[in-house]
């Protein structure tokens, strides 16, 4: 048995590995076609691969998510991340919960009113379950950011392209925070004792904190030991990444803000080995999205896309069109933008791995109706994918926001 699912994940991998050569000759966000690659050997599709726990997805994508923002904040340079800071910490914060309370109403709004939209979520739909959603979708994903930019020719100019960076690897944490927070509500009647400000307030400070000091515990160890061999230093500096993921979380902190904070302290710090620590978790981070995307499309049925499509059309109409920009403008307009940057920065608003694996959330609550649910939000990642993903290089050479354009004076 365990010799025919090493086969299977083998020809999955190689599959998915050279589906990424295609995505770069057509201009193709990569996730998209880890995404179909694991859809085509779904239950439904060529390999009849049946693949339906919500539980299992949850924790292969919590797994994953944890090595791709540890990479993404170990190859994060301090001194270009200082200028973009607070535009970006509003983003990830003010950014996500203003989208998420447009969205929920306008959620609500149409599958409440609209019976020919209503995609068996629910009849009438709640505000809970509104909130629920837009909860799920609120945030930008990092893998998907740091997987376009890092296979495009065409790249914003710096500053731009590490505040987005920024944004999605550190907006995360909030829509994980909102969602679990609805879902205690909604499940278990949970009442917060705090409010939810200061909730988010404190497992934010409580994340960057020990994120913070066992980064820079990992990064002075790692310059006072002298390994024979240069290879050992990678291991090293991941032991730490879980250490801060697993502290913060049993600290009720936010983990995955504070497993990218370490990775940022310790990319910043170390000095021994860097180049092979580097090299190291680049290569684990696209193994781990290979891996997560290929799973979540495993997870979907595409029969059961189509009975929610114009619904999450229109969601996702909304998110692209409406609620991202009026969350941009009033989180980053405050810090006087070019007009072409603010633009840009409001369509580069991809959704990715990070909404779907909130999407198995609901299932492992017990929530009714969660598959529905799920593949809901599939839909809407596919269409933001698709619409946003397949023109961040041509919105850039449009804006004139390129890194030609800069060194041009543009």
């Amino acid at each position: 048995m365990i010799e025919a699912a090493i086969l299977i994940g083998g020809i999955l991998l190689v599959v998915a590995t050279v589906a990424s050569r295609l995505a770069d000759t057509l201009g193709m966000p990569t996730l998209l076609l880890f995404l179909v690659v694991g859809m085509l050997a779904g239950s439904e599709g060529l390999g009849g691969i049946r693949f339906d726990s919500p539980e299992d997805a949850q924790e292969i994508g919590t797994a994953a998510l944890m090595v791709i923002l540890f990479a993404g904040g170990l190859d994060t340079r301090w001194k270009a991340v200082r200028p973009v800071l607070a535009p970006g910490l509003m983003l990830s914060t003010v950014g996500v919960l203003l989208t998420a309370l447009l969205v929920a109403a306008f959620s609500k709004w149409l599958l409440g009113t609209f019976t020919d939209f209503n995609v068996g979520i629910s009849v009438g739909l709640t505000w809970l379950e509104a909130l629920l959603i837009a909860a799920i979708i609120s945030s930008t994903d990092a893998a998907a950011v740091f997987s376009v930019y890092s296979t495009s020719p065409v790249q914003p100019h710096p500053k731009l392209r590490h505040l987005l960076e920024l944004e999605s690897g550190s907006n995360d944490p909030m829509a994980v925070l909102l969602t679990v927070t609805i879902l205690g509500i909604m499940v278990e009647g949970q009442v917060v004792e705090l409010s939810l400000a200061l909730t988010v307030v404190l497992q934010f400070l409580m994340g960057a904190a020990i994120g913070g000091a066992v980064g820079w515990a990992g990064g002075t160890l790692c310059n006072r030991l002298r390994f024979s061999t240069g290879y050992l230093y990678p291991m090293l500096v991941l032991g730490f990444g879980a250490c801060a993921f697993g502290l913060a979380s049993l600290a009720g902190g936010n983990s995955f803000l504070a497993v990218y904070v370490a990775g940022l302290v310790i990319g910043n710090v170390i000095r021994l080995g860097r180049d092979e620590v580097i090299s190291f978790h680049n290569g684990l981070s696209w193994l781990m999205q290979i891996a997560m995307f290929v799973m979540l499309g495993l997870l979907v049925f595409p029969s059961q896309l189509m009975p929610v499509a114009w619904a999450s059309l229109a969601v996702a109409a909304f998110l692209i069109f409406v609620a991202r920009p009026i969350a941009v403008l009033v989180c980053y307009m405050p810090f006087s933008p070019d007009w072409r940057e603010a633009s840009y920065v409001s369509w580069v608003g991809l959704r990715g791995s990070v909404p779907i694996v909130l999407a198995t959330f609901p299932a492992t609550w017990g929530v009714a109706n969660a598959d529905k649910l799920f593949h809901f939000v599939f839909f809407i990642v596919i269409t933001s994918v698709l619409v946003q993903g397949m023109t961040l290089v041509s919105a850039a050479r449009l804006l004139g926001v390129t890194e030609t354009d800069l060194r041009a004076g543009r």
